[in-house]
């Protein structure tokens, strides 16, 4: 009977970054899919994602994302795949907000370069935004987006080039612990290895039981809007913390201008039986914002749902199952994580083969909640 070194139960961001990350130590590994990623049936679809290092959400993740952007240029040069695309990031915000306030914080802490505008001076060099003389401006030049889908294939192909087996349109029923290794039941077969990585995304709570932390999964929409305007094609990525929501979006790519709110979301209780037709309330908020502040947007072209799985605090949960330290997880990324990915696939190998990791994941922790 083979028995892996490591099996990763969920394929999309991260966890095709952690099977990256296991497979270069030269060890055998296994990655399981119930779907073929990347699918659009999760989170780590829609095209684009805005990658950053002045954090507003906390300082500490800061020295993460510094070794992210290391990883995710290591992937590139790897696969020879383009998929940090470094265009900057505007994020517009009352003075007495969370964004614009966080972002100082972050840059003053760990020393990294920002620079703030007035909202006429921001206006004046990124015409295309209407930006109200009440918001303050900080542009962060190193930010930029990544392509998503892009970024799990080049992850898989980079893990199966270096000797990592991946199978797709698999269901894991349940897995096991015994005294010598782990059992994974993929219908009638158990698979055996001597490590559990589980990165299962919006399914999360179906395989990660005894954690007693509430993980909530919403419905987000995602837009693309038609544009004539040529120079859409070199606006920065930007976020906009308004009283109506945080919006955020990109340049133009292939003509398209995607926008989304970062902020609310419907309640789903089964990730397989999702709404993905377009919800009036949350068109007309993108619509509101587009009006306002993004009028080189056009007529809409596309829609997409995809779906947040939100901790109790909306920090990441990354550790070792309380019951096992053979099993290491991570869950509720809360919306903001896929940037991290390659860090957290390096760190979910740490904590699965170590027990613990050298990075600075402590805050990240499962005893937050206990």
């Amino acid at each position: 009977m083979a028995t892996y070194d490591a099996i990763v139960i969920g394929l999309g961001g991260v966890g095709s970054a952690t099977l990256w990350r296991l497979a270069k130590r030269g060890l055998r590994v296994l990655g399981i899919d119930r779907f073929s990623p990347p699918h659009t049936l999760g989170s780590s679809h829609g095209e684009t994602r805005i990658i950053r290092q002045a954090y507003f959400e906390h300082p500490d993740y800061v020295p993460l994302l510094k070794r992210a952007y290391t990883l995710w240029d290591e992937l590139e040069r790897e696969t020879g795949m383009h998929l940090f695309h470094r265009v900057g990031l505007l994020q517009v915000g009352r003075g007495d907000g969370v964004v614009v306030p966080g972002v100082r914080r972050s840059a003053r802490e760990h020393n990294l370069t920002i620079e703030d505008y007035s909202a006429s001076e921001a206006r004046w060099r990124w015409p295309l935004f209407e930006i109200g003389d009440e918001l303050e401006v900080v542009y962060e030049p190193s930010a930029g987006y990544l392509r998503v889908e892009a970024a799990v294939k080049a992850c898989l192909a980079a893990a199966q080039q270096s000797g990592a087996e991946v199978r797709t349109d698999a269901l894991v029923t349940r897995w096991d612990v015994g005294r010598e290794d782990v059992q994974v039941r993929v219908g009638a077969e158990v698979i055996h290895g001597r490590r559990l990585i589980i990165t299962a995304g919006p399914w999360a709570s179906e395989l990660l039981t005894g954690l007693n932390v509430v993980l909530e999964v919403r419905r987000k929409s995602l837009f693309w809007f038609a544009t004539n305007n040529v120079s859409a094609g070199q606006l920065p990525t930007y976020l906009f913390e308004l009283p109506e929501g945080v919006f955020y979006g990109f340049p133009a790519i292939d003509g398209r201008m995607k926008v989304g709110d970062h902020a609310g979301g419907t309640a789903v209780t089964d990730p397989l039986q999702v709404n993905r037709d377009i919800d009036p309330v949350e068109a007309r908020a993108i619509e509101v914002f587009k009006h306002n502040h993004l009028p080189g947007a056009e007529e809409l072209r596309n829609h997409a749902v995809c779906l947040y799985t939100m901790s109790p605090d909306e920090h990441f949960i990354l550790d070792n199952h309380p019951d096992d330290r053979r099993i290491a997880f991570a869950a509720g990324l809360s919306g903001h994580g896929y940037k991290f990915a390659p860090v957290l696939g390096e760190a979910l190998a740490d904590l699965a083969l170590d027990g613990g990791s050298d990075l600075p994941i402590e805050f990240l922790g499962l005893n937050r909640f206990t």
